[in-house]
Formats: structure tokens, sequence, C-alpha cells
């Protein structure tokens, strides 16, 4: 991890707002509005560390926002996207139709690029960055051949990374397991756990959920599958344990997903084919068959598998036959045994 002095996270965070996709301008006036979580983000009692700091700042430092740009630190700039990088914690897996991007990308060739990005450099490479946010207008602009117009802010993985999660608190689009394989980065990149809750806004339950799939599904098996965004937290830990307890599983998931001409076109699909694929089958139930007497009157039906044999009555007359089966058992027993012997050379 990358150990850049720590700033003011108001300075870092910049343009941070629910609007980063919309075609306003931001004046200063709103750059200086703190943006306040959605309705369904609050933040448990339990989120601590990095989340309370980052609001703490938020509240406190909103007003050194304005002199912040007045002084011009943090202007925007144009770079060429060739020298940009994603974030090293991405957040987003590939969206099933590209109909969206491919109209999010024309608004930005016919209006132009609204709010900027925002960048840090490059922790390792000189002369290169890593995107904080913005990563569509970024790839809408490489797609486009234009440079990208960009903030360029001084911050750590650990700001870089609750930057990340209070923009993502803003989304509502973003899939359960966009999310886990978010924290599975971050796990992976050594952040600590309260503030991988920061990031998310969740507890230490619910990381411990998506811990246990992201440990039991590589990452690997999870982009095949993509976003799944009608596929909730259950079925992908239903999937996680299905993994974990048949042997194999993951040979044939990943067998089955690299038939790339015979895969579904959905990643909610492509979710149902992986789990169908390791489910034990049930076997198939057996139609019962009609027992009658030579008079043509029905007595029961019998249902025969492999390892069990069930007859049922119809009628009195049905209910006799029965107790005539039964008593029969003892006698057909030993006929078996006889035809057995008979039959040994």
């Amino acid at each position: 991890m990358s150990k850049a002095p720590r700033k003011s996270i108001v300075a870092s965070f910049g343009l941070l707002s629910a609007e980063l996709e919309s075609t306003q301008v931001p004046d200063v006036q709103s750059l200086a509005t703190v943006p306040s979580p959605g309705p369904g983000n609050r933040v448990g009692a339990g989120v601590i560390g990095a989340a309370h700091r980052a609001i703490d700042d938020i509240r406190a430092e909103r007003d050194q926002l304005k002199a912040f740009l007045a002084a011009g630190v943090g202007a925007v700039q144009e770079l060429d996207t060739s020298f940009i990088d994603p974030s090293p914690y991405p957040d987003r897996l590939p969206e099933d139709d590209a109909s969206e991007f491919e109209a999010f990308k024309h608004s930005i060739e016919t209006e132009g690029q609204k709010v900027p990005v925002q960048v840090r450099k490059h922790p390792s490479e000189p002369g290169r960055y890593q995107i904080v946010y913005g990563h569509r207008r970024w790839l809408a602009a490489k797609a486009l051949g234009r440079p990208v117009r960009a903030i360029e802010v001084s911050i750590s993985d650990l700001d870089l990374v609750v930057a990340q999660g209070i923009e993502n608190a803003n989304r509502q689009d973003l899939t359960w397991i966009e999310r886990a394989l978010f924290a599975s980065r971050m796990d992976d990149a050594g952040i600590r756990p309260r503030d991988i809750y920061a990031a998310l806004s969740i507890e230490d339950a619910e990381l411990a959920r998506m811990r246990s799939v992201y440990r039991s599904v590589p990452t690997d098996v999870i982009e095949a599958i993509g976003r799944a965004p009608k596929i909730g937290r259950p079925r992908w830990l239903d999937l996680a344990k299905m993994i974990t307890h048949e042997p194999n599983a993951l040979e044939v998931i990943r067998l089955v997903l690299s038939k790339k001409g015979d895969l579904p076109g959905t990643s909610n699909q492509r979710f149902q084919l992986a789990l169908s694929t390791i489910t034990p089958r049930t076997p198939s139930r057996r139609e019962p068959t009609s027992i009658s007497n030579a008079q043509g009157r029905k007595l029961g039906a019998i249902v025969a598998s492999a390892k069990e044999v069930r007859i049922s009555a119809e009628g009195a007359l049905g209910v006799e036959f029965i107790k005539y089966v039964e008593k029969q058992l003892p006698t057909l027993a030993e006929q078996f045994t006889r035809q057995l012997d008979n039959e040994k050379p």
C-alpha cells in the first residue's frame, strides 16, 4: 500500500457527489455541499474508524473546499487516457447490455464531458495516474480517442477505497456480488476490516457473509458469471455452499462457463447455469401403473423404483388384494431363493 501523506479528506474527495454521472456542470457552491447518504445506506452502530473520520472531516472542512478550489489547487486538467490506469480496487463488472454504455459514450461525444474524473499519481509508476472515481467517463473518453478532464489529488490507498465506497453509497445499481468483489480486493490488499466496513457501509456480519462467498467462489468464476443484478446474497451463499461441499464443483463450473458459444446472454442466466450444473438432480417421479383383475376391475396401482415398491389400494377389493399380496410374500421369497439356486452353475 502506498504511504502518500494524508491530506484533507474533503480536498481528496473534491467533486464527490451523487451527481457524478449527470450532465450538469457543478459550481463551487454545489461542490461545497456535502452529499448526504441515500435512504437505504445507513451506517450501522458497529461501523467505526474510517467512516467516522470521513464524515467528521467532511463536516468540519466543507468551508475549506471553496478556498481549496479558489487557490487553483486541484484545477481541472486534460490528461491522455493512455497514461491512466483503473483503480487498484475495481468495483464494477461488465454490463450485460453494452447499449447503456454506448448511449453514455454518445452523450460524452455530443455534449462533452461535463464532470471531471478524479485521479491520483500512480504510487509505483512515475508519469502515470490511477482513477479514484469516474471510470465510465475515462473509458468513454478512451473509446472516443480524446483526453479526459480530470482533477488530480493526493490520496492514500485507504482514503481511495473510502472515497469509492462513499460514491458507491449513492449508486443504486451496484449488485451484491460487485460489492463483495470490492471487499475481496480490499481484503487482498491488506485493508483492515474496520476500513472495509466503512468503505461499504456494512457491519462485521455482512463482511463475514461476503467472505464466505468470495473465499469459496474464485474471482475468475465470479467474473465469468458477471454482475447478476437479479441474484442477491442468499443465492450466492447457496452457490458458495454447494462449491464447498460438492467434489469437483469448481472444475465443472469452469468447464461450463468456458463454452463461450453456448453460454446464455445474461449474467443472471449464467449464474443459474452454474448453480444448476452442480445441484444434485432429484430422481424423476414415476407414474403409477394400474393393477386390475381378469374382469378388468381396478384393484389399485403400483409404483416401482430400483429400491422400492409401493402398492396402493382401490376400494374394498383393493384392500383385500393388498392383504393377499402381504400373505404371499414369504412364499414369493422362497420361490425367489429356489430360482437363484437353480440358476447357479
